[in-house]
This record gives structure tokens, sequence and C-alpha cells, in this order.
């Protein structure tokens, strides 16, 4: 059974990120992907949005997978954020764990075990159905 990591472990990585690929992050500022990676920009975290179809998020180029991130970008990642349908998640998981990722978060109600359980069991610190932004705020920043 997957269980998040302590509140002081999940603030550490909240502390180390500087870098976040956000899946599903939308061009549509209404929605809840794209408020929260405005914020986190507005702490300084560099977005790389992943959302096929579209060219740029945030004044950030976008990109269709992880995969198509190039690669001394890709390296600069210290979180993937999964802003998804939790049917599709453990596609990003999977790809995430193939490029040696370091973490990654199922945001608000993303909920998939066994892909959290795949990542965790691959060494990657994971955070599943808590919101980064609102987690940022409460634990790190001041």
């Amino acid at each position: 059974m997957f269980t998040n990591p302590a509140p002081q472990a999940i603030a550490d990585l909240l502390r180390r990120v500087r870098t976040v690929a956000v899946i599903g992050l939308s061009p549509n500022e209404s929605r809840p992907s794209h408020r929260v990676a405005r914020g986190m920009q507005r702490f300084g975290w560099r977005i790389v949005p992943v959302r096929p179809a579209v060219t740029e998020v945030l004044g950030e180029q976008a990109y269709a997978s992880l995969a198509d991130i190039p690669a001394d970008l890709r390296r600069q990642i210290d979180l993937v954020d999964l802003f998804i349908a939790a049917d599709r998640v453990g596609t990003f998981v999977d790809q995430a764990i193939a490029l040696g990722l370091p973490a990654v978060w199922l945001q608000d109600g993303v909920i998939d075990e066994a892909a959290a359980l795949r990542a965790q069991a691959a060494g990657l610190t994971v955070v599943m159905d808590r919101c980064v932004w609102r987690d940022y705020v409460s634990m790190v920043s001041e």
C-alpha cells in the first residue's frame, strides 16, 4: 500500500525543486494546472510544460512528452508534476523512471497506486493526491 513521504520529507523536496515538468499544463488561465504552475513560477521555479499540440505555456516552450524535452534541460528537472487523469498517469510515471528523473507528484485527486508504487520501487520520490502549490505555501514559503 502506498503512503506519501512524511511532511518533513515533502518540505525538503519542495525546497530542493528548481525545475519542474508539468504534465498536462493547460494554456487556459482558468485551469488549476495553469494557476498552480504560474504560482510556482512566482516562487522561482522554472516550469517545463508537457502537453501535446501546444507550443508554449507561461512563456516556456512546451513538449509532447518527457522524452521530447532536450537532454540538457531534462537533466535539470527535479520534479514531474502530473495534472492529468489517473488512467494516463502510468505512461508518464514509466517515462520518468526510464529517464532517471528523481521525483513525481500526482496532484489533488490524481491517484494511481500501482504507478506510485512502481516509481517508489525504482527509487523516485513520490507524492500522491496533494497540491504542490498548497504544500509549498504551507510548508516552505514564508
